[in-house]
């Protein structure tokens, strides 16, 4: 299928929630190329949605060099199954491993600090399952011993905080949360899902979610921002439970602007009574990225 034949323009929730509805001024890069900068593609395939939105973007080629060991973050926090969507998709995560490594990647990585045992999370979430037998390294991200401390510019809360040493030393990270609600934060996605890249999360919870969040992202952004938001808990998160409610959005939002990337993920989660998390709002007055999609160019697909 050549990639004409699959740019087609969204129906269903995405139109009636206006994602995309803004195509303002091209920026720098890919953008100047005239690439999009974010694309929100809707479907039933992860893998399939996945490689639609990244040939929308220039091609994985455009993020990823060859010879470059690259992290792959996702959400793999929380010990249960798939179907309760708490954590990333496991065949989403297999899918971008395998195709990191097509493209050239010398070594990708995966981890996360656990909320849950993290035995038990990466076993019963099927995710080291998923990205060990497509050939990543699963690395532990439990002990203290893994994190570096590192000054972060700029911040005016947190002033300094322990990233994994992987996510310090890797040439490409590739951010991949689950878009879900979160009891404290409102939203877990693109920015908040860099919590799991750190040792100690207690000051961000003293000093404030909507303030600290964004100021991890001004020590070293992702790369790509790639959010499962095909399953969205819409409540009891973000572990979830028996009563937990959820959303059949079916989608997969892709942009290497995190503050873009949480704004769509906000409007899709505000359509069912979620306000948005200030965060967003913070993370662009530090200059971190575009929360207004007005003035954001997204393309629309579907799979």
């Amino acid at each position: 299928m050549n990639r004409r034949s699959f740019l087609k323009t969204l129906s269903g929730s995405a139109l009636a929630l206006g994602l995309g509805a803004g195509l303002g001024p091209l920026s720098g890069g890919l953008q100047a190329q005239g690439f999009p900068d974010l694309v929100a593609t809707k479907g039933t395939d992860l893998p399939l949605m996945f490689d639609r939105s990244l040939t929308a973007l220039g091609g994985l080629g455009q993020y990823v060099q060859k010879g470059q060991t690259v992290l792959v973050k996702p959400n793999m926090g929380w010990a249960v199954p798939p179907e309760e969507a708490a954590n990333t998709n496991p065949a989403l995560l297999a899918h971008i491993v395998k195709n990191l490594l097509n493209v050239g990647a010398k070594k990708v990585y995966v981890f996360d600090n656990t909320c849950d045992n993290w035995n038990d999370a990466y076993r019963v979430s099927g995710l080291e399952k998923a990205a060990t037998e497509a050939g990543a390294t699963v690395a532990p991200a439990h002990s203290e011993g893994y994190f570096q401390k590192v000054e972060i510019p700029g911040a005016e809360v947190l002033k300094d905080t322990q990233f994994h040493e992987l996510y310090l030393e890797a040439d490409v990270i590739l951010n991949v949360p689950v878009l879900k609600h979160h009891g404290g934060a409102r939203m877990t996605a693109a920015m908040k899902n860099l919590m799991g890249a750190i040792y100690n999360r207690r000051p961000l919870h003293r000093f404030g979610l909507d303030e600290t969040i964004p100021e991890l992202c001004l020590y070293k952004k992702p790369t790509l921002n790639i959010v499962d938001a095909a399953r969205v808990m819409l409540s009891g998160g973000p572990r979830g439970h028996s009563d937990s409610r959820y959303l059949a959005s079916q989608m997969l939002i892709v942009s290497a602007d995190p503050v873009a990337t949480d704004a769509a993920c906000a409007r899709l989660l505000e359509a069912k009574g979620i306000s948005p998390p200030e965060y967003i709002h913070n993370a662009a007055k530090l200059g971190l990225g575009i929360a207004d999609l007005n003035q954001v160019k997204i393309q629309r697909l579907s799979a």
